[in-house]
Order: structure tokens, then C-alpha cells, then sequence
């Protein structure tokens, strides 16, 4: 078993150390303006290690980037889709340009004003 754990890690590491990287951009529908959105998506996004942006939109959406390990930003996905900001009503959360990465292209998570 320790042998098929090792191979697994082995293969989900890239030549920097990191589990394989994944990028994707998102927008999240609903009520997420004015409800501390963005901000709550920063701190989650910094919980799991994740970079990237996020920014309003002029159509009251909240859009954005990931990038970081593959379970982190599954897990990003399901919190922009369910969760979001306390005060938030999220009715849908919306990923594109999915790909893989080599190294991130940010070194943190920031909100875009």
C-alpha cells in the first residue's frame, strides 16, 4: 500500500515540488455585490492556498481567477458555488479556460477594485 501511495505522490508532484497546477476563471451570479463577497472569497481562496483575482463586474456579477493545486481549487469551485458570502445568494457559478499549469502566474490572491 505505502508503495502505491508513494507512486500516486510521486506523479502528483511537478518539478517544483507542488502538486499539479490548474487554472480556470470563474463567475458567480446572484446576489454578490455589496454582501462582502469578494473579500470572503479572498480569505477562503488564502485558506487553501490558492492565487489568483477577483473583481465586480458592471453587470453585478463577480468574476475571477484560480490557480493553484487541483484538490484546493476543486474545492474553491464547490465554495463559489454553495457557499459564497454569508449574506450572498448565489444562483450560479459559471468555469472556463480550464487548464494546466506549470507555475502559478500570481504569487497571492488579491481583490481588484
Amino acid at each position: 500500500m505505502w508503495s502505491l501511495l508513494r507512486c500516486w505522490l510521486v506523479a502528483a508532484m511537478s518539478s517544483g515540488g507542488e502538486a499539479q497546477l490548474l487554472s480556470l476563471d470563474f463567475e458567480v451570479f446572484g446576489k454578490v455585490q455589496g454582501v462582502f463577497f469578494r473579500k470572503h472569497t479572498q480569505k477562503e481562496a488564502k485558506r487553501l492556498g490558492l492565487s489568483g483575482w477577483v473583481e465586480n463586474t458592471t453587470q453585478g456579477s463577480v468574476r475571477g481567477q484560480l490557480q493553484g493545486a487541483d484538490a484546493q481549487v476543486r474545492a474553491m469551485q464547490a465554495w463559489l458555488r454553495h457557499t459564497g458570502s454569508p449574506k450572498s445568494k448565489i444562483e450560479r457559478a459559471e468555469f472556463k479556460n480550464q487548464k494546466r499549469i506549470q507555475s502559478r502566474e500570481y504569487s497571492d490572491f488579491q481583490i481588484i477594485r
